[in-house]
């Protein structure tokens, strides 16, 4: 019985055996053809199928980012005048311009007041022919108030008119206005009808005054309240005062607001180093109605400082005549914003 056994599992090897050589030269054969692949990834595919190994799914990436545009979104003209936006805010503290820096050499009045003067001085003469000029500063003073979009600023701008061309009177200055004001601009991006975004609400105190003894001394103080509003090259500006009274006996000017009202509206636009703006004023009053109009054009000259054109007709072009109307055109230069 043993005999028997040893014989039939001696008869089973033999039989597995033989099965297993063809197999293998078949193998040898297959690793030999793929060792003539010259292809490295088709290769290792020939070897991975003999070896019963399944090739990895490729594994997804996700598609590689476009490339950052280098070019930044040109700052509109309210955040270069305010620091709307995050990188202009990074300039702390540092002296920005104002309103308009310019330089009339020439200007005409075709309605100037002589009255005034002439009856401190007879001798005096005032020519219709003067310069004007504006210089107006600003520094922020206090940026993200307590974690706010709130921003605290100081300005100042002086404008004066000066008689350079009547050399009989020693060329005098005619007039010099000085305005100081502290603002409170509050930051805004805040869409109006699909029209125009609202960009800054100022709140703050402005003080004006021409710095002459009486009669010619003229002054004012203001509570303001400014809104600032744009779409695309287009923007607007509506100023509004309240006066600040003050007793009779200091009072230089108490009709000031029958003449100048109680705002304006300034619209503009810019294109490149192409300004083009116009102010309206009007007291609205339907009795005696007074307003004003100024018309601004500045256009590329060299390479910091654009030419200049203004004209302004109606009252309060200065303190001086603020009762008065005025009728005058000038050419000159203005400083392009730094």
């Amino acid at each position: 019985m043993i005999r028997t056994l040893v014989m039939a599992g001696m008869l089973l090897v033999c039989l597995f055996g033989s099965q297993g050589f063809p197999a293998a030269a078949e193998a040898a054969g297959s690793l030999d053809d793929c060792s003539g692949i010259d292809d490295d990834a088709a290769r290792l595919r020939c070897y991975d199928e003999i070896a019963g190994r399944k090739p990895k799914a490729p594994a997804v990436t996700a598609a590689p980012a476009p490339p950052a545009d280098s070019r930044r979104e040109e700052p509109s003209f309210m955040s270069k005048r305010w620091q709307l936006d995050e990188e202009s805010r990074k300039k702390r503290f540092a002296i920005m311009s104002h309103r308009q820096n310019y330089l009339l050499p020439f200007t005409y009045n075709f309605h100037q007041e002589k009255e005034t003067y002439e009856s401190i001085s007879p001798n005096s003469d005032v020519d219709d022919a003067e310069a004007k000029y504006q210089i107006s500063l600003k520094v922020k003073l206090w940026q993200d108030i307590l974690g706010t979009p709130m921003d605290l600023w100081f300005g100042y701008t002086q404008m004066s008119l000066w008689q350079v061309y009547n050399t009989e009177s020693s060329s005098y200055f005619r007039e010099t206005n000085y305005e100081p004001e502290v603002l409170l601009n509050y930051r805004t991006n805040t869409d109006i009808f699909g029209l125009m975004r609202s960009r800054y609400v100022q709140v703050g105190f402005n003080h004006q005054s021409n710095g002459r003894s009486e009669p010619l001394s003229r002054s004012w103080n203001r509570i303001v309240a400014n809104f600032g509003f744009e779409r695309d090259v287009f923007n607007a500006q509506i100023k509004t005062w309240l006066r600040i009274p003050e007793s009779d006996d200091k009072d230089d000017n108490p009709d000031i607001t029958s003449y100048m009202g109680y705002g304006e509206l300034w619209l503009g636009t810019v294109w490149k180093d192409y300004h083009l703006g116009l102010m309206l004023r009007n007291n609205l009053r339907f009795d005696d109605n007074r307003g004003a109009l100024q018309f601004e054009l500045s256009f590329p000259l060299i390479e910091h400082i654009n030419g200049y054109v203004q004209y302004f007709v109606g009252y309060g072009e200065s303190l001086i005549d603020y009762n008065h109307y005025t009728n005058r055109i000038g050419v000159g230069m203005m400083l392009k914003d730094w």
